[in-house]
């Protein structure tokens, strides 16, 4: 396994990466066709470095180029072990990779308020990500974790939306519906995860804009 290479000799520890940028709007494209940034290809970015503000750089760099990442290939969900050998933080062309423990610091940092609470790990909860980069947080399930390039309030919001633009208002939708149907195909949520998509209807239920019914696995639920 290839490992990141100290910053380069004509670069000091603590040269700033370019500034990030909020995540495009998705779009209709091939696997192949994500527009990775320019510090995609700068070696120094696969290693989280010591100095405070280089590191709050990159961390709010890494953050952004996972969300758009996760965005533009519809993931709402990553585990850690399998993400770690995809182009996501492995560059073959580079030949430099993220290394887990600095995998962990990046997504539990993004499950912090700093971080915007743009990650939670699944198995251990938000609140124990946010305390510290633990490798338990990481080793069990994978590392599973949400992608919140948009949180479950801001899902809520895009549904209700959905809904009042094609007329649904009043009617009882499947959750297959939702994130399955023809109606769907052309939006953000669509093939989104159930459980996912359960957090955001909550929301909606918790705001008065809907209501769930049925038993789990058969659930539908009326917008108002």
């Amino acid at each position: 396994m290839a490992t990141a290479s100290p910053l380069p000799s004509n670069s000091s520890p603590t040269s700033t990466l370019p500034p990030s940028q909020p995540p495009p709007p998705p779009t209709a494209s091939t696997p192949t066709d994500f527009p990775f940034p320019p510090h995609y290809s700068f070696p120094p970015f696969f290693t989280l470095q010591p100095t405070a503000s280089t590191r709050s750089s990159q961390l709010s760099s890494w953050s952004t180029f996972i969300q758009s990442y996760c965005r533009h290939h519809r993931i709402f969900s990553l585990s850690l072990i399998d993400a770690l050998e995809t182009p996501l933080f492995n560059n073959t062309a580079l030949r430099r990779r993220l290394s887990v423990r600095d995998a962990q610091s990046i997504l539990s940092w993004m499950a912090t308020s700093d971080g915007g609470n743009r990650a939670e790990f699944v198995s251990t909860g938000k609140k124990k990500a946010s305390a510290s980069a633990s490798a338990s947080a990481s080793d069990e399930e994978g590392g599973r974790c949400w992608i919140y390039w948009r949180r479950p309030e801001e899902w809520s919001a895009v549904v209700e939306e959905w809904v009042e633009r094609t007329g649904q208002r009043g009617t009882v939708l499947t959750l297959y519906e939702i994130v399955d149907g023809d109606a769907s195909r052309k939006e953000e949520f669509w093939n989104m995860d159930i459980e996912l998509l359960m957090r955001s209807l909550a929301v909606s239920v918790k705001r008065g804009k809907a209501q769930i019914f049925g038993g789990e696995g058969s659930e539908g639920v009326k917008f108002f």
